[in-house]
């Protein structure tokens, strides 16, 4: 995956180019105006006041003005003017025809379009019942910026004295959140029990009333070197009062409530089909993850269609390699062969990666005519964090300054398999997320804003497509190797079954558990957290292979249409040159390619 913080914000923000704070008045008819001037000022006001009305947002984004501001999202002043600015911009870019703007212009009008659209959309449900869950709420974000090592910064007294005040606006939405819950429970919007389970211990773990282990404190205990013992004595006691007297009582009430009242009222059920209006919310989930008009039914139907030819991929394998028993026991058996962890120090471990890039190097040329400049390193995870992380791709600087990364845990060599590891490259590294975030960082024709988007229909799906280009790339050679990315993909293929399942076909989290435990070998206890992922955020897992097989699914229309005429490293440009964007408008991109080509 790509490394990214998870933001849990109640709206989102399309980031856009510059800074401006001129306000943009309609355009007079009549009168002759620079049009991608006036678009590109429209843009900038977005942008600003995008931040204001997000400063959470603004911080993580490095724009530190905002730093001690907190809106409450669920007080209706606050959403009354984000529905008003969705409003606003949407009737602004109606100004703007088509006609008058460039082809890269008329997509970032596209993508506004989608940005103000669908977050209109978004309050026509009743999300906010739900302020609070085991993994995507605000709460887990507020306890990140506690900590001192996120995108909070503490390195001056202001900074330390903005986040106090910034609590405060924190622990306001806390007493919010419960007000929304007591409403949600005379509604009929709750968690369903095993949810509030998971959410228990992460409120309880904040409700300790030792101050030197308690996270929000976190910051006193590492003052920059220059602050005086007279500023460190003030913000200390500042902070001693906050996390006593505030922080910690606002945990054990919310703690409190949630195991006691909610636990009682929380669901047997585990789909958003057993809530009000519950069909017609996971249809927005579904396009807003997607980026697509599928259907929970095509999509159900799509993953059972997709588990069925990967079993029978994997299959193959196993009478390939002569091994006996069942597809179960295989994966166990590929898991722990001694000759698939032939490693006794960690840097053998990167130095077969770039023994993979080096063996693509050659085929490379033959699918992609324009690389990035970005450098690019496989690094070993840093050791603090190694035990528990995954492999990820960090990218480059805008500038290129700083190259793109792919980090690979090593905890153990001796026990490190080798077996999905040129599909892992080519997800992380080269060709996918490298090429696709460098391409587009690089870019001479896309808005700065467009430069940092990232919707995971098309990030994650390019990632996968990616992994499938690997015999093209003279890879997967190893009936191991790819074996391993039939096992990643199979794991992105029954989550189509399992999230559509539980939100539109009735499955329960136990049947969804076993439906997992059936078809791949990850454990019961990953599993579960998975399937419990799902009923947290309906419609999330689906974008990574949707966003796969869409991308496969033009790449063979244009195969087809074009004939001798198709090229594909044309095709990929096509793909790549865009940057993130809804698979909609992809796939209208490409279809406007083919038929030019013809």
């Amino acid at each position: 995956m790509m490394n990214r913080i998870l933001m849990a914000t109640c709206f989102a923000i399309v980031f856009i180019a510059c800074k401006n704070e001129k306000k943009v008045e309609a355009i007079p008819e009549n009168t002759a105006v620079d049009t991608s001037a006036a678009f590109n000022e429209m843009l900038d006001a977005y942008y600003e006041e995008g931040l204001q009305l997000n400063p959470v947002q603004a911080t993580f984004a490095g724009d530190n003005r905002f730093n001690d501001q907190f809106p409450n999202p669920l007080a209706d002043e606050t959403i009354a003017k984000q529905k008003a600015y969705y409003t606003t911009y949407k009737e602004k870019l109606s100004q703007f025809e088509d006609a008058n703007l460039s082809k890269s212009e008329q997509m970032t009008k596209a993508i506004l379009q989608w940005e103000c659209d669908m977050n209109l959309a978004s309050f026509d449900h009743s999300k906010n019942y739900f302020p609070i869950d085991q993994m995507w709420s605000i709460n887990l974000v507020a306890g990140q910026l506690a900590s001192g090592a996120s995108a909070q910064p503490f390195k001056t007294v202001e900074d330390y004295n903005n986040w106090l005040k910034r609590l405060d606006g924190y622990l306001s939405w806390m007493t919010s959140a419960e007000t929304k819950m007591k409403a949600g429970m005379k509604e009929g919007y709750v968690l369903p029990k095993s949810l509030i389970t998971k959410v228990l211990p992460q409120l309880n773990a904040l409700t300790g009333e030792d101050l030197e282990t308690h996270l929000f404190y976190s910051p006193v205990k590492n003052f920059p070197e220059d602050f005086s013992e007279e500023d460190k004595n003030q913000l200390t006691e500042s902070y001693k009062k906050m996390v006593s007297e505030k922080v910690i009582p606002a945990y054990k009430k919310l703690h409190q409530f949630m195991s006691t009242e909610y636990m009682e009222a929380g669901r047997e059920s585990s789909g958003v089909s057993e809530i009000p209006n519950g069909e017609t919310f996971y249809k927005h989930q579904i396009k807003l993850y997607t980026t697509t008009n599928m259907t929970a039914d095509e999509i159900h139907k799509l993953g059972l269609s997709e588990v069925a030819r990967i079993s029978g991929e994997m299959e193959k394998i196993k009478e390939e390699v002569g091994y006996k028993g069942d597809l179960k026991s295989f994966f166990d058996y590929v898991r722990n062969k001694k000759e698939l962890m032939p490693f006794n120090e960690p840097q053998q471990v990167i130095d077969n990666f770039n023994a993979i890039h080096e063996r693509m190097k050659p085929q490379i040329e033959k699918l992609f005519d324009v690389k990035p400049k970005t450098p690019f390193e496989v690094r070993r995870t840093e050791a603090f964090r190694e035990k528990s992380a995954s492999a990820e791709y960090n990218p480059g600087s805008l500038d290129g300054t700083r190259p793109g990364i792919f980090y690979t845990p090593i905890p153990d060599a001796t026990k490190y398999n080798v077996y999905s590891d040129e599909s892992l490259f080519l997800h992380e590294a080269i060709p996918g997320h490298h090429y696709q975030i460098s391409l587009t960082q690089e870019s001479e024709e896309l808005p700065k804003f467009r430069k940092t988007l990232w919707y995971s229909g098309y990030g994650e799906g390019w990632a996968l497509y990616s992994e499938s280009l690997g015999k093209e790339l003279g890879l997967y050679t190893d009936p191991y190797q790819y074996f391993g990315m039939l096992g990643a993909e199979m794991h992105r293929a029954i989550r189509l079954v399992v999230d559509t399942g539980l939100h539109s076909k009735g499955l329960t989290r136990e049947q969804a558990i076993q439906y997992s435990l059936d078809n791949e070998a990850e454990s019961e206890a990953g599993i579960t957290s998975e399937i419990e992922r799902y009923m947290a955020n309906p419609g999330q897992a689906l974008s990574y292979k949707i966003g796969q097989l869409k991308i496969r699914e033009l790449r063979a229309k244009a195969e087809q249409e074009l004939g001798d005429k198709f090229d594909i490293r044309k095709f990929h440009n096509e793909v790549l040159e865009t940057g993130c964007v809804p698979l909609a408008l992809l796939e209208n991109k490409i279809n406007t390619w083919i038929a030019s080509n013809k």
